[in-house]
């Protein structure tokens, strides 16, 4: 940020308060951006950031709120995101707003094609694309369609749409939450050129050394309020996490007193193939085990199976498979979701609102849903059986709602992960597979997700636990295996493992 650009804000807001009926999602809330500036933007889960993101974008009109939006030191009315993107304030969201199965440069020049006499011209459109990719600085085919990139390229096509609508603000809302290490690092370079280039940039990740990393400016967010904005060279770790959760947080990894007993689950040479590549195979003669009582943490690039691994031993494999799953011993059939379940086998998947939740639902149907069979006599529900148990999980699991009446897309991101997990407890798995458990939620909500996980395996559980975030992975797992291109490359103790090792293997 030069000393010039510093003493007007290009984007800002002035005691911005949102209601909603019974909260008050921000409480007099100001927030400045400058051109030239990196301003990163934390808080937990419910502090507030998506809500002052929505306002400034224009999702929430001018007019739904009280305080004042002022652009270049001017205020302006936003009534839509139409209204945003012609001040030049770009937003790329977590849940990426492309179109699958178009072209990467249809995607680019999306509701603003370039049509000669009313027809696309689909050759100069592609050729501005590639222009816009090249600045990017990697390798991407514009005639290709954005179903067959993945989930980082996919998040440099936003980039690009961003660019091609020459952006003075760009708002990044988690936008590293679904990319491998060396994707991250791209992405991080882009902004930082962005920057150089002038632009604005309001950065919004629960990732904290990558807010260090890349930030000039931090501000944190606290029911609703600013608690502090000050340059990142005054915070440290331990600072932003008191600031965003009130308290000082310590063990994010709870160590708890267990020790691992008989083998409770044994995979034996299981190889798929891949649906869309006949004789490419996703998974290649893997075979482990994991003890009750065991944390097994399975790690791996962003596509080397490891999903694909824990999906098609609970019974959702894409294609056909081969290999042996023993239980206790005992070898099973899995067929399908239920075979497993009746097994004793759970699994809180990698997207909790797409896979995980029902989240037009209450907090109650989504946690007794898988166990509606246990509520009911003769057909009929036992609603105060089916309460009390919801209530008793609601307390153990701290999910904060209002009642268990409450839709469950008003929750919070941490509350719909505890409820994504609480909702298989009912029944007391004895095989739970966990699959990015704490994506996209704030340090106070990870540190109760693993003190859960703890309590679980003290109790004899058997957890295998995926995660792209390698400091999870070391803290938490007592084995650690490591897949590259579908085959098992690697397998660490505890006590042996570092990021070196798992990345020397995974790479």
């Amino acid at each position: 940020m030069t000393e010039e650009s510093a003493q007007t804000p290009i984007l800002e807001a002035r005691d911005i308060v949102m209601e909603f009926p019974g909260v008050r999602a921000l409480d007099g809330v100001s927030f400045e951006v400058y051109p030239g500036e990196i301003h990163a933007l934390v808080g937990e889960n419910g502090a507030g950031k998506s809500t002052l993101i929505k306002i400034l974008s224009g999702v929430y009109p001018s007019g739904s709120f009280k305080g004042g939006i002022l652009f270049n030191e001017k205020p302006v009315r936003l009534f839509s995101t139409r209204d945003s993107e012609e001040l030049g304030i770009a937003v790329i969201h977590q849940e990426l707003a492309l179109v699958k199965h178009i072209t990467v440069g249809e995607n680019i020049f999306l509701g603003n094609e370039i049509c000669h006499y009313g027809i696309v011209d689909y050759d100069l459109m592609f050729s501005e694309s590639e222009k816009i990719i090249a600045k990017l600085g990697v390798t991407l085919d514009v005639r290709s369609e954005v179903v067959n990139l993945g989930v980082g390229m996919q998040q440099l096509v936003e980039v690009a749409k961003a660019m091609r609508k020459q952006c003075r603000v760009l708002i990044l809302d988690e936008p590293t939450a679904a990319l491998a290490e060396h994707e991250v690092n791209i992405l991080l370079d882009i902004v930082k050129e962005l920057k150089a280039g002038g632009a604005a940039v309001i950065y919004i990740s629960h990732k904290i050394e990558e807010v260090f990393q890349i930030a000039d400016r931090i501000t944190v967010l606290r029911d609703g309020k600013t608690v502090a904005t000050d340059p990142a060279g005054s915070w440290n770790r331990e600072k932003v996490v008191r600031a965003m959760v009130g308290r000082d947080l310590t063990d994010m990894f709870p160590v708890v007193e267990h020790t691992p007993g008989d083998v409770a689950l044994e995979v034996r040479n299981l190889s798929m193939e891949d649906p869309e590549v006949p004789g490419r195979t996703l998974l290649q003669d893997i075979s482990f085990s994991v003890h009750e009582g065991e944390i097994l943490g399975i790690a791996g690039l962003m596509g080397a199976g490891r999903t694909e691994l824990i999906s098609c031993i609970f019974g959702i494999a894409p294609a056909r498979w081969e290999g042996a799953i023993r239980i206790r011993g005992k070898e099973v059939v899995i067929r399908n979701p239920a075979d497993a379940i009746k097994a004793g086998m759970a699994l809180v998947p990698e997207d909790r609102k797409q896979k995980g939740l029902c989240l037009i639902l209450s907090v109650l149907e989504n946690l007794s849903m898988v166990h509606l069979d246990e509520f009911c006599t003769g057909g009929i529900v036992d609603a105060q059986g089916e309460i009390h148990s919801c209530q008793k999980a609601v307390g153990e699991l701290g999910i904060k709602t209002p009642s268990l009446d409450t839709i469950a897309e008003t929750l919070s991101g941490g509350n719909q992960q505890k409820m994504a997990l609480g909702k298989w407890l009912l029944s007391a798995p004895k095989i739970l597979f966990l699959d990015e458990p704490t994506r996209g939620i704030d340090v106070g909500a990870k540190a109760e997700i693993h003190r859960l996980i703890g309590e679980l395996t003290a109790k004899g559980m058997a957890v295998v636990m995926v995660s792209s975030e390698l400091p999870e992975i070391l803290g938490a797992s007592d084995r650690i295996l490591v897949i590259r291109e579908g085959r098992l490359t690697g397998e660490f103790s505890r006590s042996e493992a570092t990021q070196e090792k798992i990345m020397e293997v995974a790479m």
